[in-house]
């Protein structure tokens, strides 16, 4: 509730007379007392702080921690110096830093830095010891584990991380930054990077080195019209085509009366024939040739020819 407060101001001048006689007496002097007069004061409405009200409405919270206070000294970490070169280090089982280590200790010793990778240009295909070929691209899972198959050492320390470092495409050059880790002194483990240089090496797989060569197929099949026309061959070609059925082809040759298709396994061919009898109809005879026999072994080398004749009549022909 706000307090209404008002002041009353004196009269401008009290006098003060001693009159001792009646009415009629003659006056006489008096002492009296002026107070000057004051100012009229206004009156004044104090109201609360408004604090107050927040107060009485939630209480504040009281800064007062009835917790008894401790002192707590900050700890510092105790540092030894280094046996070799005085540098102040946190103590360790070898009393080195972590330079002097590396310097007395490469835990890279007896990991190459260079190596070298074989690629097949024509097919695009890396070498896989012993004889294994391998489509991989660039930066890719298959040829970083490729990679890693190619250094020695490697079984005995740890491997933390590899990965590829970015080089140029034509450089023929592969870069792969390796992170290992190895325990040098009792119970302390040093951990290093470093980069490992690959280069690409141009090299023929023996898939492309038939079809480069000259009569090294395994088997051909031998696909024969006896028409004047060949519309049946360009029907037969968009029916490969959209089948895929030549992707183990190593050689298409066009002669006259139809086409000749070489492959380097017997399997191969006998795929291709089933193949063509499933379009049209055929008739298909099987022939071989001793190339060469090892009598000490047992075995002998064969070429398979497959001849498949398609009946002289083609689509929309009148019989």
């Amino acid at each position: 509730m706000p307090l209404l407060t008002c002041a009353r101001p004196p009269s401008a001048f009290a006098m003060v007379r001693r009159d001792g006689g009646p009415q009629g007496r003659t006056a006489q002097p008096s002492l009296a007392f002026r107070v000057p007069a004051l100012p009229p004061i206004a009156p004044v409405l104090i109201q609360p702080p408004r604090f107050f009200a927040l107060l009485r409405r939630s209480p504040a919270p009281s800064r007062f921690d009835p917790r008894p206070l401790f002192y707590i000294p900050e700890s510092r970490q105790q540092l030894i110096l280094c046996c070799e070169c005085g540098t102040a280090i946190p103590p360790n089982p070898a009393n080195m830093c972590v330079n002097c280590v590396r310097s007395i200790v490469d835990i890279t010793e007896g990991i190459p830095k260079q190596a070298t990778v074989h690629w097949c240009k024509n097919c695009e295909r890396y070498l896989q010891p012993p004889a294994t070929w391998l489509a991989c691209d660039l930066e890719s899972r298959e040829l970083l584990a490729l990679c890693l198959k190619k250094l020695r050492g490697l079984t005995k320390v740890r491997l933390i991380d590899a990965g590829f470092v970015w080089t140029e495409p034509h450089s023929r050059r592969i870069k792969v930054k390796l992170t290992i880790q190895k325990e040098v002194f009792a119970a302390t483990i040093l951990q290093q990077s470093f980069e490992v240089e690959y280069v690409v090496a141009s090299m023929m797989c023996p898939d492309c080195t038939k079809v480069m060569a000259q009569n090294m197929w395994k088997a051909m099949v031998q696909v024969r019209q006896k028409v004047d026309h060949q519309r049946t061959f360009f029907y037969l070609e968009q029916l490969i085509l959209k089948h895929n059925a030549h992707q183990d082809t190593i050689n298409i040759k066009e002669v006259k009366g139809g086409l000749d298709f070489h492959f380097a396994q017997r399997s191969h061919a006998i795929k291709m024939c089933d193949f063509l009898a499933s379009m049209v109809p055929t008739r298909s005879k099987t022939s071989e040739q001793l190339i060469s026999s090892d009598i000490h072994n047992g075995t002998s080398n064969y070429k398979f020819t497959y001849s498949v004749e398609i009946i002289p009549i083609c689509r929309d022909d009148l019989v």
